[in-house]
């Protein structure tokens, strides 16, 4: 990030907020991208259109154990669900954030990142810790940071040694801020303190006080117990009501992120990541190399996904667009294209593929058994030999 982002200049008390967890702002940047694709002709958009879409309606009961998005017991929570993520992101200069009267009116300012964070729970993670880290330093605050960070490494650090970190946080925020009250910065702080503790391998913060552990990233996570009990049947008991939920929500949530995937890779291309006869029409398809129903444990996966014209898609892919089989042949092309496109991908230093997948989905389409280090090269030799293909075609 090559914005400044000092506190002592902006005073903004909501640079960071409760529910700014990795996975929160994960899913919130998703449904962003996904409204903002559905309504080309509107790019901008407040908390309500996010709250009001079906995806998010549909999406956050998967996810989160939500009720449904128009629960009025929930509207309150929803509000902050939604809004605090977004104003981070303004903040971040992710998304652009203009005020009229008492609503903030969004667009999306940069596309890559805001793609990148919602891309993976690890991404909106590592995006937090470098906005937490650059928030700190504009702001002179670091500092305080990386002086405990350097007694607990060396085995020294007390509780006395996190309190001063502590206080020295919240007077920084009660002096630069209109904040008046330090109880509202403590919930805060642990938003800030604990991705930087995890990262860092360090204690960071649990009820109020530093624990007495390193943080991990399981962690950092939104409390997805969270509102369970609304809509809990009388007379069904509550192991009964969360084995009925978790029954559900595996199932939507594995939806989801198969939809989440298709998504991305359908925004990450736009022409047909194959190049053949049937390319020159507009590719808006994407297909699974080795078939949802048969795999379904690769189904989410990118590296099992490409993005084909309809013609190829329905006539090539799934010969007379029966969806229950698939041409071998063309299984073959889509695995070579789909290998060189991660294979650029990778050159360009994206974090949007794994080599290390792309060989998980093979062993799984193909039962082998190629070693979890093989190069892309290994896999494509290995490909024409079980395809009984000439690799030069």
């Amino acid at each position: 990030m090559k914005c400044y982002l000092n506190i002592r200049k902006s005073g903004n008390i909501r640079w960071i907020d409760q529910k700014c967890t990795p996975d929160v702002v994960c899913f919130i940047a998703d449904c962003v991208l996904n409204y903002v694709d559905s309504h080309q002709e509107q790019k901008a958009f407040v908390v309500n259109d996010i709250w009001n879409s079906e995806y998010f309606n549909e999406n956050v009961q998967a996810v989160f154990s939500k009720p449904d998005a128009q629960n009025e017991g929930a509207s309150s929570e929803y509000d902050k669900f939604i809004q605090q993520p977004l104003r981070m992101l303004g903040y971040a200069q992710i998304l652009s954030c203009v005020k009229k009267g008492s609503r903030n009116i969004y667009s999306i300012q940069n596309y890559d990142l805001l793609n990148f964070i919602a891309s993976k729970e690890r991404n909106a993670y590592r995006f937090l810790y470098e906005y937490i880290v650059k928030v700190l330093r504009d702001s002179n605050m670091l500092q305080y940071f990386e002086d405990f960070k350097a007694l607990y490494e060396k085995g020294t650090a007390t509780k006395s040694d996190f309190h001063v970190l502590k206080t020295a946080y919240e007077d920084f925020i009660l002096a630069n801020t209109p904040i008046n009250t330090r109880v509202e910065i403590r919930r805060i702080f642990t938003k800030v303190i604990n991705p930087y503790a995890c990262e860092n391998k360090i204690a960071g913060t649990e009820k109020g006080h530093m624990a007495d552990h390193v943080v991990t990233f399981s962690e950092l996570m939104y409390n997805r117990l969270n509102w369970r009990d609304i809509g809990k049947q009388k007379g069904m008991t509550r192991q009964e009501f969360e084995e009925t939920v978790q029954t559900h929500q595996a199932a939507d949530f594995n939806q989801y992120l198969i939809n989440k995937a298709m998504g991305q890779v359908r925004r990450k291309y736009v022409y047909s990541e194959v190049s053949d006869e049937w390319a020159n029409d507009k590719a808006t398809e994407v297909h699974h190399i080795f078939m949802k129903h048969e795999f379904p444990q690769i189904a989410d996966y990118m590296e099992n996904m490409i993005k084909l014209t309809p013609t190829q898609h329905r006539n090539h892919a799934h010969p007379n667009s029966n969806y229950r089989i698939i041409s071998r042949d063309y299984q073959y092309i889509c695995l070579i294209a789909k290998s060189n496109n991660i294979e650029i991908s990778l050159s360009n230093n994206e974090d949007f593929y794994s080599t290390e997948n792309f060989v998980y989905v093979v062993n799984t389409g193909l039962t082998s058994e190629l070693p979890n280090n093989s190069s892309l090269k290994y896999v494509r030799e290995f490909l024409a030999v079980s395809y009984n293909q000439n690799l030069s075609d």
